[in-house]
């Protein structure tokens, strides 16, 4: 048994701060003002200007990508085309795979403002196989030796551009296929491990992954699925299967489905393909891609809705957005459910009417508040490609006063899983007016995301008879200003009422996720 004393800062609907808790084998006792006599003689910790909240939720990570590219060649802070190339020159010979992988290759960022090209990529690394994916996570540039390689079906594909090396739309998943087909399982394993570590530095005990991006038989599902009910730490891992096969999801008995990839209904705004009701302002000629037509889209929430799983889909543009809402709509029309928590994942520019149908749908938006201040892709070029409508983007006050259920996450790797800058991003909008305040922003976070996959009665709040799944961080961030909130730093992560303790080999990964059950 341990006593908490000082700020902590519970995230239940109710926005309770108390100056109690009480946490025994890993449950809370009691959370409240004063301590109880029964409780006055067990250990306590003073939390003097520090505060306990609950431990932070990602509700929309692509957990196996991100795990590869954190162990591998990150190009995010380069600033140059050449810097970049000599980052990747020097990462090479260290690295032992037959084909190089790297993340963060962005045109806004280094100084010629463009994308690193094929004949960059050669001159860097003339011999060995490269794919370098963009910032956005939605293309990828590669270089003259794996192009060499590609099957020949990929180069027929949309978005495959030979000239310049980069691959987007179908070319991209192709090729991201082909390249996940790859790579060994003990890396994989590895690599995992040391992202679930990373996590945690950052106060993160629950995530929500969105899965499938081409592994040989959807091995990422399953390594994904071990590594949830595996792990001897009590992290939660809540999956997504990307697919609009259902015999895949009902095979894995997963009762929810979607993400991006497959469930993907258009592009971003990275590569200009983000799918839009009016042109980008910087090209006429250009709306962006729907992936799917509206029966098809509509048919697989439909047949998702009727099968009772909960339903996700990636829409960025205003288009897609509506796309999605008309689906899950129809989906909830077709077969009534009261509480299916169904999600559009994203919506960064979501339309007003489309923005009332979920409210009156209770239709889920797991977003991310880091785009809002992302260097990889800033308000300028957002302002040059789509004008006005700029000033649209996530509009987090407006969609919190109309009652929509938002969550916070970061989709890495595209953003890094820091739960901390989502909720500084989410406070300091560059609308104003679209900001939160910071007990909203915390939720968003927690509780929130606890609500997304039902966990919200074991989780997510500082609550009696929920588990002790908490953080420490070294401020109370509710006494804070919002352009201070970078200031908060995560001391410690409890899980299960225990310090998370890193470390953990891969056989008991593997012993430990094989025998257990729980929820994934």
């Amino acid at each position: 048994m341990k006593v908490y004393k000082g700020a902590v800062v519970s995230c239940d609907r109710e926005d309770r701060v108390h100056r109690c808790l009480v946490e025994d084998k890993g449950r809370i006792l009691y959370a409240g003002a004063e301590l109880p006599a029964a409780y006055r003689g067990a250990p306590m910790e003073e939390l003097g200007e520090r505060a306990l909240l609950p431990c932070f939720g990602d509700t929309h990570l692509h957990f196996a990508s991100y795990a590869l590219f954190a162990a591998g060649l990150d190009v995010r802070s380069a600033r140059s085309l050449p810097g970049m190339g000599k980052q990747i020159a020097e990462f090479a010979p260290g690295c032992p795979d037959k084909i190089l992988m790297g993340f963060g290759a962005s045109p806004h960022c280094v100084a010629e403002r463009r994308l690193i090209s094929r004949a960059e990529l050669d001159r860097a690394c003339p011999e060995r196989p490269l794919y370098l994916v963009k910032y956005d996570g939605h293309a990828c540039v590669l270089n003259s030796s794996l192009i060499a390689l590609l099957p020949a079906k990929v180069k027929t594909l949309r978005g495959f551009h030979q000239d310049t090396g980069e691959m987007n739309q179908d070319a991209f998943f192709a090729v991201t296929d082909f390249i996940t087909k790859r790579v060994s399982l003990p890396r994989t394993l590895r690599n995992m491990l040391c992202a679930v570590d990373k996590m945690a530095l950052n106060g993160i005990g629950l995530m929500h992954t969105a899965s499938g991006v081409g592994f040989p038989f959807d091995l990422d599902v399953t390594l994904e699925s071990l590594l949830g009910r595996g792990l001897d730490s009590g992290f939660q891992t809540r999956l997504f299967l990307q697919t609009m096969d259902l015999d895949k999801v009902r095979r894995r008995k997963l009762p929810r489905v979607g993400g991006c990839f497959a469930t993907a209904l258009d592009g971003c705004f990275g590569s200009r393909d983000a799918a839009l009701r009016r042109p980008y302002k910087d090209d006429p000629r250009n709306s962006g891609v729907l992936y799917y037509r509206d029966d098809e889209v509509v048919n697989f929430a439909k047949r998702a809705n009727r099968a009772g799983l909960q339903i996700e889909m990636h829409a960025i543009g205003d288009a897609a957005f509506d796309q999605a809402v008309m689906a899950l709509e129809a989906a909830l029309g077709d077969c009534p459910r009261a509480d299916h928590r169904n999600g559009i994942i994203h919506a960064c520019l979501p339309t007003e009417e489309g923005l009332e149908k979920c409210a009156a749908l209770g239709i889920q938006i797991p977003l991310q508040p880091a785009f809002l201040n992302w260097d990889l892709e800033p308000l300028e070029y957002l302002r040059g490609i789509l004008g006005e409508r700029a000033g649209e983007l996530s509009p987090l006050r407006k969609m919190t006063e109309m009652g929509i259920m938002l969550s916070g996450s970061s989709d890495a790797p595209c953003t890094p899983p820091d739960p901390i800058a989502g909720i500084h991003a989410a406070c300091n909008h560059y609308v104003p007016g679209q900001s939160l305040t910071i007990a909203q922003a915390l939720k968003m976070f927690t509780y929130n995301a606890a609500w997304t996959t039902f966990d919200e009665k074991e989780r997510g709040s500082l609550e009696a008879g929920k588990a002790a799944d908490m953080v420490v961080l070294n401020r109370n961030p509710l006494t804070m200003k919002p352009d201070e909130l970078l200031k908060l730093k995560v001391e410690r992560l409890l899980l299960k009422g225990q310090p998370y303790k890193s470390g953990q080999g891969i056989l008991s990964l593997l012993a430990r996720g094989f025998l257990a059950g729980g929820k994934i």
